[in-house]
């Protein structure tokens, strides 16, 4: 029906030449991993290479990022207590002989919720070099804050995070992050009723002053870290 010829056994690949295939193969891969995937991913770089590319650069942030986020999904989270509503002692019985007078009934007080006002904070951290720090803001649901930190001259790496009430150890919630910034400001509004704030890493060989400005709706600011 078609006039191509099959291959003869003289035209397909010998053992040989299959071998030297997938050894060639084989080799490429293994300089791929050496010199492109270990460097960007894990900042390994045996050859030097990845450091040349700029590979090793992205796989130290990353590596370093991922260090930071790990480190402030340990840190404790601030439970905030609720007051309990106060015991209603019952009235005295009358005496037998005085008439029953009719009792008014007692209705239990219920727990107010926190109260938001319009605060305003400056704190300043001295933080030495590898030294890290956070603060939170108690703020509900809606709610928002204008802000502005500063290194003073310094840079430091930052996550912008938060934390519900009662959140799960693995809980992880960001408004975002950078690396070696001088400063930064803008407006947060709290996603949930919780705790909300920053973390901060001196990665700098000196040490870094620290100073946050707030102001806005939130019930309370603290030092976490």
């Amino acid at each position: 029906m078609f006039n191509s010829k099959a291959p003869t056994l003289n035209e397909l690949p010998s053992s040989l030449q299959l071998l030297r295939s997938t050894v060639i193969a084989l080799l490429v891969a293994i300089a791929l991993l050496v010199t492109v995937v270990m460097p960007s991913e894990y900042a390994i770089d045996p050859t030097g290479a990845g450091r040349l590319l700029g590979l090793t650069q992205m796989g130290e942030i990353k590596q370093q990022l991922a260090e930071e986020a790990a480190g402030e999904v340990t840190a404790p989270v601030a439970q905030v207590a609720v007051a309990a509503p106060p015991v209603v002692q019952p009235a005295p019985e009358p005496a037998a002989a005085e008439p029953v007078m009719a009792q008014t009934p007692v209705v239990d007080e219920v727990a107010a919720e926190p109260e938001v006002a319009s605060l305003q904070h400056e704190m300043s951290i001295s933080l030495a070099p590898g030294q890290g720090a956070e603060i939170k803001l108690e703020m509900l649901k809606g709610t928002k804050v204008n802000y502005f930190w500063t290194a003073n001259g310094g840079q430091v790496n930052y996550d912008t995070h938060g934390d519900p009430y009662g959140a799960p150890r693995d809980f992880y919630h960001g408004y975002g992050k950078g690396r070696f910034i001088p400063e930064d400001s803008g407006v947060l509004e709290a996603a949930f009723d919780g705790m909300h704030g920053w973390f901060w890493r001196n990665r700098t060989d000196k040490p870094v002053t620290l100073t946050l400005r707030t102001e806005g709706e939130y019930i309370a600011i603290k030092r976490v870290i």
